[in-house]
């Protein structure tokens, strides 16, 4: 049953620490990749980039793109982690072994379809 992790920072808090400090804690969180790959559940991960653009097409109106950053955002969606785990018991544990925890929420989401 697959399970998104998805690692929501806040904003500002990647200029806050640095490259160098954002060096080291990248690392550890290539380092739990591997741990998923050696576990079998990843199926897929990336890191996002800071700068964002949101797209809005109202039905019957013009599609509206709009560049970030956004003044209304306190958080931004830094990564993702989308694991195939049994039960959300196994994804709450894996969040909990997530780096990113000690200085972001990891938000466990089961994926399934819009209508539920």
């Amino acid at each position: 049953m697959p399970h998104m992790l998805l690692i929501v920072e806040p904003l500002g808090q990647r200029e806050a620490r640095g490259v160098e400090n954002g060096q080291v804690l990248y690392q550890q969180m290539l380092d739990f990749t591997e741990d998923l790959k050696r576990a079998g559940v990843l199926m897929a991960s990336s890191s996002l980039a800071s700068a964002s653009s949101r797209l809005h097409k109202p039905e019957g109106h013009a599609t509206r793109v709009i560049d970030g950053p956004f003044a209304e955002a306190k958080e931004m969606i830094g990564g993702f982690f989308l694991l195939n785990v049994a039960t959300r018991s196994e994804a709450l544990a894996w969040a909990e072994r997530c780096p990113a925890a000690a200085w972001a929420t990891v938000e466990v989401r089961e994926t399934g379809p819009c209508f539920t």
